[in-house]
């Protein structure tokens, strides 16, 4: 049985013995972009490639686009035919901890209609905390041919969510930091807010204090209560410039929401454009 959601460490240790999965390190500092690719040298799973989060699961920015726009079909099937992922490969992905960019590439390889992907739970700190192996240098796969397609259905654009925020048959969902959703810091784009109409369900509600998610019943919980239950396929998640939106889309689909969509542009798109309206508080 295929893992779609998340893999916790112990599980990934027997898919590693079976010899059956491609692991991707997808660990990344915003502030310092060079910063997950050194920790990787320095100590991965063994047998995991990596993907950085600008040059291999984003795509070209226009200064309009947002920060992490979404690659182009073609080279995002490039990138992971090149990590070794063929069509019917399980893809298991980590990051430090969190799963915030590792989620990332899970909900890429949805997008492109590829279930088999997982996020290893608790990331590579808890891989480590157990004393489970690690590896240092760098490790490519063998190529396998990739298919896969976007799925259009899992994002909207710009213009989309500018009506679908006030209809109150949808909810746009916020995934950054309360204070970011109302615009009291904004450290990184040119303008503080949100996009009117957007509720707020911060990313890291969806972890425990250890660092693991939450169960499937508690996410329920809590991501109806934020959604105020409308139709799963009625949730679009945003956040800076979608890459922790797609944390709080593999909660909902943890959770058992199935059919939430990603706002790809964020927050870093929609505040390119002064014209666009801001709300506050």
């Amino acid at each position: 049985m295929p893992f779609t959601t998340l893999i916790s460490a112990t599980e990934l240790a027997a898919e590693l013995a079976g010899g059956a999965c491609v692991v991707v390190d997808c660990r990344f500092d915003l502030a310092n972009v060079d910063w997950g690719r050194g920790e990787y040298a320095a100590a991965h799973i063994p047998g995991a490639v990596y993907a950085h989060l600008d040059s291999d699961l984003s795509g070209p920015k226009t200064g309009t686009n947002g920060r992490h726009p979404l690659p182009a079909p073609d080279a995002l099937r490039r990138t992971l035919s090149r990590l070794g992922i063929g069509d019917e490969t399980q893809v298991v992905a980590y990051d430090e901890g969190s799963g915030m960019y590792a989620s990332r590439l899970w909900w890429l390889l949805r997008w492109t209609g590829h279930e088999s992907v997982a996020v290893l739970d608790g990331g590579f700190a808890k891989w480590t905390a157990e004393g489970r192996p690690t590896t240092r240098g760098d490790e490519q796969n063998a190529p396998r041919e990739f298919t896969g397609s976007p799925r259009a259905e899992l994002t909207v654009d710009v213009d989309t969510v500018a009506a679908l925020a006030t209809n109150r048959d949808w909810r746009v969902v916020d995934a950054r930091a309360p204070e970011r959703y109302r615009g009291e810091v904004e450290p990184l784009d040119r303008i503080a807010g949100h996009i009117p109409g957007a509720v707020n369900h911060f990313y890291k509600r969806n972890l425990t204090e250890s660092g693991v998610f939450r169960s499937p019943g508690e996410l329920r919980q809590m991501l109806g209560a934020a959604t105020e239950n409308v139709p799963p396929d009625h949730v679009v998640c945003y956040c800076g410039s979608g890459v922790t939106a797609c944390h709080n889309l593999l909660a909902l689909e943890h959770a058992g929401f199935h059919g939430a969509k990603l706002y790809p542009g964020s927050w870093s798109e929609w505040s390119s454009d002064a014209a666009r309206a801001v709300e506050r508080g």
